[in-house]
């Protein structure tokens, strides 16, 4: 074979393989982009939500028909979960500069009560911890996470009703966005 018609092959297969990767490389990330969207509530799912209760890890009750009428944010994590531990100083932040604006944040624990009070011993929270442990994971999947991953926050308006839900880390934007829509 003549060299040049060697070159010519060898260019053309490469940028086969290029593109053939480039297209895998799209699929996959639209793919996990897609996975990891938060989806539709089960009906019935923000009802069920108000007429809970969790234990915290001092043994209080948290009443979450306490927390209906002011916006609410619910953060699904666990001990275990880099991203959660991650964006709770973030979440503290928010929570002690806006609760007196009426804004509230309860965060549940899908995760062994010891290992949360080990946790919140080592870094205190200013809002409420709940221990949702497994239960919580149906919880979180009733009300759009599909996935099951954490960490996962779900914005509540006034009325009770879903705003907003976030798959992953929240970000200052998360929160700057959750606070212009009540104000």
């Amino acid at each position: 074979m003549a060299p040049m018609t060697e070159q010519l092959q060898t260019r053309s297969r490469r940028r086969w393989i290029f593109g053939a990767g480039a297209l895998a490389a799209a699929g996959g990330a639209a793919l996990s982009w897609w996975r990891l969207q938060p989806g539709a509530q089960a009906p019935g799912a923000e009802q069920a939500l108000w007429s809970q209760k969790f234990e915290t890890v001092s043994g209080e009750v948290l009443d979450m028909a306490a927390f209906r009428g002011k916006p609410l944010l619910v953060n699904f994590w666990a001990t275990w979960c880099p991203p959660c531990v991650e964006e709770l100083p973030l979440i503290d932040a928010f929570w002690r500069e806006q609760h007196a604006n009426g804004f509230q944040v309860l965060a549940l624990a899908i995760d062994q009560p010891s290992a949360v009070k080990r946790f919140l011993a080592r870094q205190p929270l200013g809002f409420p911890v709940g221990l949702a442990g497994l239960q919580g994971t149906e919880l979180a999947k009733a009300l759009g996470n599909s996935a099951g991953g954490l960490p996962f926050s779900v914005f509540f308006k006034e009325d009770g009703t879903i705003w907003l839900q976030k798959l992953g880390q929240l970000t200052p934007n998360d929160l700057l966005k959750w606070h212009a829509n009540r104000t």
